[in-house]
């Protein structure tokens, strides 16, 4: 498993959808995951430091953590099938929740949590940029305008079930 940082959301054009985009802490690869409104919503609110007047459902999940004593200890994103990101919820004496990598990334963010990927899905997914500061943002960006969903497809099948894909 190697660390991520979670950079943000980026939208693809034309079709506006959200990508969430991780970086490899120690490296240079990047994970782009196609995800829904909803969830893109929560991720960018919480790295923008915006505190709804009523919690959101991660708000609550992550209250609700704290309250019974179960902090989330780490998120991994530990595969990819038929182009669907499949995530795990790791949380005390090793227990483990399957979530969707939007949900789990979103609560992860409120409990200042780990986030994970495995070799495996860097190795499959990963797309690395050469060194270049500004300039290595700018081809990431210009690389989502021209990516669809499909490139990272194997099969016709959504990327996550439940809205979280285009």
């Amino acid at each position: 498993m190697r660390e991520v940082d979670v950079v943000g959301i980026r939208f693809e054009e034309p079709e506006y959808a959200p990508v969430l985009v991780l970086k490899e802490r120690d490296g240079g690869r990047y994970v782009p995951i196609w995800i829904g409104a909803a969830e893109a919503a929560a991720i960018s609110l919480q790295q923008q430091g915006v505190r709804p007047e009523r919690p959101l459902t991660h708000d609550l999940l992550a209250t609700l953590l704290e309250t019974f004593s179960h902090p989330l200890e780490r998120v991994e994103i530990v595969g990819v099938s038929e182009g669907t990101f499949l995530a795990e919820m790791v949380f005390d004496a090793g227990r483990r929740v399957s979530a969707r990598p939007s949900d789990a990334v979103a609560v992860a963010l409120r409990t200042s949590s780990p986030v994970l990927v495995s070799r495996e899905v860097l190795d499959e997914v990963g797309l690395s940029l050469a060194e270049g500061g500004e300039e290595e943002v700018e081809a990431f960006r210009e690389f989502l305008d021209q990516v669809s969903a499909d490139d990272f497809l194997e099969g016709d099948g959504p990327e996550e079930p439940g809205g979280s894909t285009p």
